[in-house]
């Protein structure tokens, strides 16, 4: 079980350029660890990638904005099963949560049951979540 995860706080909700982004892993002991990091501290490499994940939050809907982002690694059926297969391939995604508010002040948590965009399979996605929760554990 990967029991890393990365979480974005957006301090005004809607606006993507300014965050905050915890990784959070266990380290080679068994103790969890935390590094924070803000827009500066990510190369222009890195912020290309964060920006498409930023594209999936996006797609709630205009009466939403995201406050706060929890990502995890998990696996996601890649294919089909075909004939004579027992069990279907999987490969690794990052799956979003988000906490989102409205201008009523109202929150909402959403999660991949609502949106279908909210697991990313994209290899650059996982690269990064991988960089920050793997490569940071000395």
């Amino acid at each position: 079980m990967n029991e890393s995860q990365i979480q974005i706080q957006f301090p005004s909700p809607g606006e993507w350029d300014k965050f905050t982004m915890t990784a959070v892993f266990p380290d080679s002991s068994g103790f969890t660890q935390s590094r924070r990091f803000t827009q500066d501290d990510i190369s222009q490499e890195q912020t290309e990638t964060f920006n498409e994940v930023v594209a999936h939050i996006a797609v709630l809907s205009d009466e939403w904005k995201a406050l706060q982002v929890w990502a995890r690694l998990d696996q996601a059926i890649s294919s089909p099963l075909e004939e004579g297969e027992v069990s279907p391939k999987s490969r690794d995604a990052v799956v979003l949560t988000v906490e989102a508010v409205n201008v009523q002040g109202g929150r909402r948590l959403f999660t991949s049951q609502d949106y279908s965009e909210f697991t990313i399979v994209d290899g650059g996605t996982v690269a990064l979540f991988n960089h920050f929760t793997i490569n940071n554990k000395e």
